[in-house]
């Protein structure tokens, strides 16, 4: 196993080597049933409940074609700028693993639906890389392998394995990439953002909600050294099903080292599959390699060709959303926020939340406080995601609409955000509830600053001699007494008023 130790620094790797990078991207469409068979493919039923003779390759049964699936397939190409096929067709990938129940993939190998496209994407201070597409192909999933009683939950020590052919079949999209070259020492920066920006646009696509930690969406990640100068590629490595934007970008730097260190000692690069380690950040040796032909791909039988028709195609370009990058630079205009802000919102993963939050009737600035401030802070806590938090964008819009009318201010606001996440109902529930709308009684206000001056003899007398700053001290003592609950900036208005002092 290679250790931290073992590496040799990212520093020095680059200084002799340029990385070259090749991903391979996974997505689970989200369609009812199954690319061949039409069983279901909601998630959460019992272990082989949602089978049939086809998805389990039995003797005479025979696949058909998910129309969705290819639909899919094809408004994912167009968005990747990718020529679409006039024809093309299945193959059978043939191998022997125990949670393929077929002991073949139905796939697509030289015939893909989707080829020679492209996907920009920016960096972290706002440079845009061009990442190139080989292909995108149209293949199914395999089942799911459970290794019981070992101490990593891997097939190698433990004491026997439970399969679930539920997933076996659901309709996959592999998109793959050309050779990814030039981008030196940002290599693991440009893997990352090219994940995330496919991510943004899958779902833009409304094709799949490509949650990575749900395995919705997986990355295997290829990787050669080649000296510096040279043009021919090292070998690579493939680390298998990398399920994190994070861990895309640490196995991508990871592998980086580990090569360079391989190399600098006179040894070769085994070309092998790798499994990515979450902990510790390394990567660990899986199996050898197999090349294309090692899998005997083979046109599939039982399927015709795919040949969509030029109008349907171009019916399908017409269904395109706004693409993810166009859409980001159109907000930073329309919100006037810095590229660096930008950043941020996606880093945490709360622009659509915000742009929800907005298109339920929240002001720009407001959407964006709530989620990048007090619900970042709780998902933050929780260790949670801000998409998984129970709160909606239309009850985070209710609360900023409350702050805009005087009902609330930010201190209760934020109290009955906390009471929508614990469960405690909408936003309107909890305010009655816990008994939160702002004072705006004017006759209670003057009675809780009269006493707030009464009992603070010695400020009231600083702010008659021209030391306004002093107010800020009663306004604290009214906020008190009435658990926050007063308005502050009409609180300050009445106590300079009472001591008739002017703001200026």
């Amino acid at each position: 196993m290679t250790t931290m130790t073992d590496l040799v620094s990212y520093e020095d790797a680059l200084a002799s080597y340029d990385p070259v990078m090749g991903l391979e991207v996974h997505v689970e469409l989200g369609t009812k049933t199954k690319m061949f068979c039409g069983c279901s493919t909601a998630l959460g039923a019992e272990p082989n409940s949602q089978t049939c003779p086809t998805c389990l390759g039995m003797p005479g049964a025979l696949p058909v074609v998910n129309t969705i699936g290819v639909e899919s397939a094809i408004r994912i190409g167009l968005a990747l700028n990718c020529e679409i096929a006039e024809w093309c067709r299945f193959a059978r990938k043939n191998y022997f693993y125990p949670d393929m129940p077929k002991n073949f993939q139905t796939s697509q190998y030289d015939e893909p639906i989707a080829f020679n496209g492209y996907l920009d994407v920016q960096l972290e201070d706002g440079e845009t890389f061009r990442v190139e597409i080989e292909r995108a192909h149209m293949e199914e999933d395999t089942g799911k392998s459970t290794h019981v009683g070992g101490a990593t939950g891997r097939i190698h020590g433990a004491d026997h394995s439970l399969l679930d052919y539920n997933r076996a079949g659901i309709p996959l999209i592999e998109i793959v990439t050309k050779p990814i070259v030039g981008a030196g020492e940002r290599a693991p920066e440009v893997a990352k953002a090219y994940v995330r920006e496919l991510r943004e646009l899958i779902r833009a696509l409304g094709v799949s909600e490509a949650r990575m930690e749900m395995g919705q969406m997986r990355c295997d990640v290829n990787l050669s050294l080649m000296p510096k100068g040279s043009e021919k590629f090292g070998t690579r490595s493939e680390t298998k099903n990398v399920n994190s934007l994070r861990s895309v970008e640490r196995a991508a730097r990871f592998e980086v080292q580990r090569h360079a260190a391989v190399l600098d000692g006179g040894g070769k690069v085994i070309q092998e599959t790798r499994h990515f380690h979450e902990d510790t950040g390394t990567t660990t040796s899986g199996r050898t390699k197999e090349e294309a032909e090692d899998y005997r791909y083979f046109p599939e039988p039982d399927l015709v060709p795919v040949a969509p028709p030029r109008e349907w195609v171009q019916e399908l370009r017409g269904t395109l959303p706004e693409l993810p990058l166009v859409r980001r630079t159109r907000l930073l205009e329309e919100w006037s926020i810095s590229a660096t802000e930008m950043q941020a919102i996606l880093n945490a993963g709360a622009l659509d939340s915000i742009v929800a939050t907005i298109g339920a009737g929240a002001d720009a600035a407001s959407a964006r406080k709530w989620w990048m401030g007090e619900l970042a802070r709780h998902a933050n806590e929780a260790g949670t995601t801000l998409e998984e938090l129970s709160i909606s964008p239309e009850q985070v819009a209710r609360v900023s609409e409350l702050v805009a009318s005087g009902d609330l201010n930010d201190k209760l606001a934020r109290q009955v955000i906390e009471g929508v996440l614990a469960g405690e109902g909408t936003p309107d529930e909890v305010v009655d509830k816990r008994g939160l709308k702002v004072v705006s009684d004017e006759g209670a206000l003057t009675s809780a600053v009269e006493e707030a001056i009464a009992g603070n003899p010695a400020i009231a007398d600083k702010i008659r001699g021209g030391k306004v700053a002093a107010a800020g001290a009663l306004v604290g003592a009214v906020m008190k007494a009435t658990r926050g609950q007063a308005d502050a900036a009409r609180v300050k208005e009445l106590i300079l008023a009472k001591l008739g002092v002017g703001e200026g």
